[in-house]
């Protein structure tokens, strides 16, 4: 099910990432979506390659929430939500993190 989720994933963050290219409203919003972009797609495709490896399972899920958490905030801001939404992205950020912290542990314990 991990798999349906990341290459959903994936396919959202290249569409954000043409229509901050091609449709954005200002630099602004074009960065955010770049940004979004950029780190939901890494982590999707991160989480497709892990998908050959057993340990990886539940790191896996905090890489792919946490990116999609980090990418949807500045998603919304970049489609006019309020600024504070900002807050909430480095939620994301900081799941991400965990995940490969929790993948280089188990991989470490693993080995």
């Amino acid at each position: 099910m991990i798999a349906v989720f990341a290459a959903l994933s994936a396919a959202v963050a290249i569409g954000a990432s043409a229509f901050g290219a091609h449709a954005a409203s200002s630099p602004q919003a074009a960065e955010w979506l770049r940004t979004g972009g950029l780190y939901q797609l890494i982590h999707a495709v991160a989480v497709l390659a892990l998908l050959r490896f057993p340990v990886g399972s539940g790191a896996s899920w905090a890489l792919l929430g946490g990116s999609v958490l980090f990418a949807a905030t500045l998603y919304a801001m970049a489609l006019g939500a309020p600024r504070w939404l900002g807050a909430v992205t480095p939620i994301g950020g900081t799941i991400m993190i965990l995940g490969w912290l929790w993948l280089g542990w188990k991989l470490a314990r693993a080995a």
